[in-house]
């Protein structure tokens, strides 16, 4: 097994002079031997020409790329650069991309040695299209097309695998399942794998490690529950699922151990913990917006002739998906909050009146 380095990259489309974009930044990437890691990011953000440097298809201007302890890239006077046919890298793009006029096997022999119909049927029997062997693509759904583009990638044994969006064109339930599918398989083979999206499910559900992208720059990178649940800063915190942002209407109070931050806002006094680096504080650039997840609320019911409740508000819509419900709530001063609660139960109706508290703690972030 083999992992991947990534350290200083930087990469322009063009070098010509000084209005030459930078679409990698000083990229640093650690991708441990054997784990899935899921560079996550919008758009433009960098994550596919990212994938075509590791790939070979691109030339670095700045850094290096290791695949174990071999350099495959290295830019600089005595650069190296190791031509893609000769990295070891296997590729599933979008769609598959098979060719059209060729058999699945020939698909996923293509690139290898005469007389390799051994490795071809081991293949198709890890992804479960061996009876497919002699179908023609078009004759395939897009499920398993994608199967077909996987076994091809595996076929040569390769160090690291790289899937570009691989399951963006597939239905929702197909690509829930294919996705789960080719995790446990890629670890079943121990094999290094490095997937590029900007469906955050996708990243969180998928990978063992998830590495945020953002301006040609990995900004955070570790398990997925560590980005969830501890962005390193609000626009993490904004991406990466549904964030809930209140801004804080008292100084920060912290106990006198240091232990215990607790923060007023719409809802009351609730405790959080701080999301960025600093100390908290209300000095100039310090934290101001304490961010919840939609999860965290509670709603309960609330009789109005009890007076006046932190949280108080009412419910201004509901809808049903079935294995959970979104409630939009609003309080008395005017904030809307999407509370998200469990299925089973129907939701609360529209103007219904709810408290809402919190469960476990927010953070707090700087709105700037």
């Amino acid at each position: 097994m083999t992992g991947v380095s990534v350290r200083g990259l930087g990469f322009s489309y063009d070098e010509s002079g000084p209005g030459g974009v930078d679409v990698i930044d000083h990229l640093d990437l650690e991708v441990p031997s054997g784990s899935l890691v899921a560079v996550l990011g919008a758009s433009g953000s960098g994550k596919t020409t990212l994938l075509r440097i590791l790939a070979g298809f691109l030339t670095p201007r700045t850094g290096s790329v290791l695949f174990g302890e071999r350099v495959v890239a290295r830019a600089g006077p005595a650069g190296i650069f190791v031509p893609p046919e000769k990295r070891r890298v296997g590729i599933v793009p979008q769609e598959g991309a098979l060719f059209p006029h060729l058999s699945v096997s020939g698909n996923v022999g293509f690139g290898l040695p005469r007389g390799a119909t051994d490795r071809i049927h081991e293949v198709l029997e890890l992804v479960q299209m061996a009876d497919y062997a002699d179908a023609r693509p078009h004759d395939l759904s897009g499920g398993q097309q994608q199967r077909v583009a996987l076994a091809r990638a595996l076929a040569p044994r390769p160090e690291v695998v790289l899937l570009d969006e691989p399951f963006s064109s597939l239905d929702a339930t197909l690509r829930t399942h294919l996705r789960a599918e080719v995790r446990e398989l890629l670890r079943a083979q121990g094999t290094t794998a490095l997937l590029v999206t900007h469906d955050q499910e996708e990243a969180l559900s998928t990978a063992d490690l998830v590495a945020v992208m953002r301006g040609g720059r990995i900004v955070q990178a570790g398990s997925p529950r560590e980005i969830y649940d501890a962005p390193v800063d609000l626009e993490v915190a904004r991406f990466v699922g549904d964030a809930v942002e209140l801004e804080l209407t008292a100084p920060i109070a912290v106990s006198a151990t240091g232990d215990a931050i607790r923060v007023s806002c719409a809802l009351g006094e609730i405790a959080v913990q701080p999301g960025d680096p600093e100390t908290p504080g209300r000095s100039a650039g310090s934290p101001d917006v304490v961010v919840l997840r939609p999860e965290q609320l509670v709603l309960t019911g609330h009789d109005p002739r009890d007076g006046m409740l932190p949280g108080a508000g009412v419910v201004r819509e509901a809808a049903y998906y079935g294995h959970d419900s979104l409630v939009e709530v609003e309080l008395a001063d005017g904030t809307w909050l999407p509370v998200r609660i469990a299925g089973g139960a129907p939701p609360p109706r529209p103007g219904a009146a709810v408290v809402v508290t919190v469960s476990g703690r927010g953070r707090i972030y700087r709105s700037h």
